[in-house]
């Protein structure tokens, strides 16, 4: 296995190489949407609105942070099961999704769209979200702010921690 350090800008333009298993610590934008954010933005979508950002090559982060403490840019930060937004995931990949980080095997439409769309699915550590906090420096709110912990935040990574769950070519840990 090898390990890599990228800026989310640059893990497309290095997908080929990166196999399941790969340690990767990630930095640069990343989203949070869990459930009921992408019900939110699947509406959005089948009303032709505007989405909360561009989902060309972005990625995202299922996990729900809990409250900022004092002198934090955010509070514990865990990864959520992916396997929830699985019915979501091959639509947004199909528009450009570039990966998504989570937890926990995905059903095998999510594994062809990862294929299809040479997109990757990383693993954050569960059970781990006050460690991985630190490895977030900024956190704004930027849609469905009635959602609390659910809402669609920026976050902006500098070395996270995460693993090649599933590779551009379909090879998986699970």
């Amino acid at each position: 296995m090898s390990e890599y350090y990228f800026d989310t800008n640059d893990v497309i333009s290095n997908i080929d190489n990166l196999k399941a298993g790969d340690r990767v610590f990630l930095s640069g934008v990343v989203y949070t949407a869990r459930d009921a954010a992408h019900k939110r933005i699947m509406q959005l979508l089948e009303s032709g609105e505007k989405l909360p950002f561009d989902l060309e090559n972005a990625f995202v982060y299922y996990a729900g942070p809990t409250p900022t403490p004092e002198n934090m840019a955010i509070g514990s930060c865990g990864p959520t099961t992916s396997s929830r937004m699985d019915k979501f995931a091959p639509t947004l990949l199909d528009l450009g999704l570039g990966g998504m980080i989570g937890k926990g095997p995905r059903n095998q439409n999510v594994v062809d769209a990862i294929v299809r769309n040479k997109a990757i699915y990383f693993c954050a550590t569960g059970g781990a979200g006050a460690l991985a906090s630190r490895c977030i420096t900024s956190c704004q709110v930027i849609a469905f702010d009635d959602l609390g912990c659910e809402s669609v935040k920026k976050l902006i990574f500098n070395n996270f921690p995460l693993v090649v769950g599933i590779d551009s070519y379909g090879n998986t840990l699970f």
